[in-house]
């Protein structure tokens, strides 16, 4: 089932200060809440992880691992982190716990990385946290080939419920690259904790395909959550000037990019004239014109009951965060939130404590908690 933007959109929201507080009001359709500022000063921002002691980590796409202990940015960051380069839509970016981190302290970082003449790349490496420092540095996912382009690197990972991680790269700007299973990019590849490919991986008996891949056809995935209920991996991407989707990852299916899209190129050419072809998987929503959405995630907490099973995404161009309500995997109700707000969502994590986070992408970067007004 696809459906489009327009079928049910509410209106934006007013800004209300709340004075001599370090928040803002907000009034919704479905409810009031008030929007807290937990950390600011971050240099673009990028992911959000909970720690079990209730401090957060947050990674800084300019390099840097930082720590928010007790509602306090700390000033140094984490110590220890791998190798890695900083170019255009690349840095450090994705930061996930291992699903036994309590036990292990193992978490797992990506970014991009560059070698002299072989170009760019995106990377994973698995870490223990020791302190504030990383130890027993490894890198246990390396998507090839490298190429020149600085931009495309996606980066968003989850678990699912067997223990396996889910990596997302993006076509690095080369659009053709998304239809080949002979190259990483433009695909999601599973793996073990150890980098392996994972067992039951959709092209293990094929020889022409890569073995991690999971699926193919994704432009450049920047938000990946998993569905409360079926333990589905959920996805959208970036669509070019037009066509930003949402997905459901389905082992071995191809989402269509470059062959359809609803988007056209940034020039205004043409990439596609269709928008479905036999033996592609269309989204279950799209956005036209392009929002630019990253982070995503369902509410699963008691603080909103009117938003339980909800999904939210950031937006960057539109800078705005949108709530889906939906039956299923139909849409069923779209609303725009904190439009007034003027920052770009990279960010969107449903949090231990029964909140929704949000990151800022910018220089001075922000993390955000949505609370219940009252």
């Amino acid at each position: 089932m696809r459906t489009c933007t327009y079928l049910t959109l509410i209106g934006s929201l007013s800004l209300t200060p709340m004075a001599g507080m370090a928040s803002e009001t907000f009034s919704s359709a479905a409810a009031d809440f008030r929007l807290e500022t937990v950390a600011e000063g971050l240099g673009r921002p990028w992911s959000l992880a909970f720690l079990p002691d209730g401090s957060q980590l947050v990674t800084e796409r300019n390099g840097r691992l930082r720590r928010i202990r007790d509602g306090k940015l700390q000033e140094a960051p984490v110590e220890g982190l791998p190798e890695l380069e900083v170019t255009g839509q690349g840095g450090l970016l994705g930061v996930i716990l291992h699903p036994d981190f309590e036990q292990n302290r193992t978490l797992f970082l990506s970014y991009s990385h560059k070698i002299s003449r072989e170009g760019l790349t995106t990377r994973v490496a698995r870490a223990r946290l020791d302190g504030d420092r990383l130890s027993d540095v490894k890198v246990i996912f390396e998507a090839s080939p490298r190429g020149e382009p600085n931009r495309h690197f996606a980066g968003r990972m989850v678990f699912d419920a067997e223990g396996n991680l889910y990596v997302a790269v993006g076509d690095r700007g080369e659009m053709d690259r998304a239809q080949d299973t002979g190259d990483d990019a433009g695909g999601v590849h599973r793996i073990t904790a150890d980098g392996a490919p994972a067992p039951g991986n959709p092209f293990l008996s094929d020889s022409a395909a890569n073995d991690t891949f999971f699926t193919y056809g994704n432009r450049n995935i920047q938000g990946m959550t998993v569905h409360p209920d079926t333990g589905e991996i959920w996805s959208h991407e970036h669509g070019p000037r037009g066509g930003d989707e949402i997905n459901i990852l389905r082992a071995g299916n191809n989402y269509g990019w470059p062959k359809v899209t609803y988007g056209i190129d940034y020039s205004g050419a043409t990439i596609s004239d269709k928008t479905t072809m036999e033996g592609i998987t269309n989204p279950l929503h799209y956005w036209d014109p392009s929002i630019a959405p990253s982070g995503m995630a369902f509410y699963t907490g008691d603080e909103f009951p009117q938003w339980k099973g909800n999904l939210f995404v950031g937006a960057l161009k539109m800078q705005k965060l949108v709530r889906l309500r939906m039956d299923g995997e139909k849409v069923t109700e779209e609303e725009d939130l904190l439009e007034d707000l003027g920052e770009r969502i990279r960010d969107v994590r449903m949090g231990p404590d029964g909140a929704l986070w949000l990151l800022t992408d910018s220089h001075d970067g922000k993390v955000y908690r949505i609370r219940p007004a009252e």
